[in-house]
């Protein structure tokens, strides 16, 4: 059973950073590109990072610069550091496998003004 669970997330002054996680299991992450989305309430889906298997990444513009998305195969594990916070980064965060095939539940990012 594949699980891919996130953490990291809560309330951060504008500004401020947070570094979100996403421990996976049941996959072979090693062989997986993996990527991070969000989703504001009323808002569509937007795609946040992605990170190759072999370490490529690519970024949304609205994060280009201020977001970094990294990943640990020896430990499973996903990560997204996020510095200089907006109010509009606020949203839940999602990772998710290459294609959509598998997510997280979600953890919730909120960014106060």
């Amino acid at each position: 059973q594949v699980q891919l669970v996130e953490s990291g997330g809560g309330l951060v002054q504008a500004g401020g950073s947070l570094r979100l996680s996403c421990a996976a299991s049941g996959i072979l992450f090693s062989l997986n590109g993996m990527g991070w989305y969000r989703q504001a309430p009323g808002k569509e889906r937007e795609l946040v990072a992605t990170i190759s298997r072999g370490g490529s990444t690519y970024y949304g513009d609205s994060v280009k610069g201020r977001f970094t998305i990294s990943r640990d195969n020896a430990k499973n594990t996903l990560y997204l550091q996020m510095n200089s916070l907006k109010p509009e980064d606020t949203a839940m965060y999602y990772c998710a496998s290459a294609g959509g095939l598998y997510w997280g539940q979600g953890t919730q990012v909120t960014v106060s003004s």
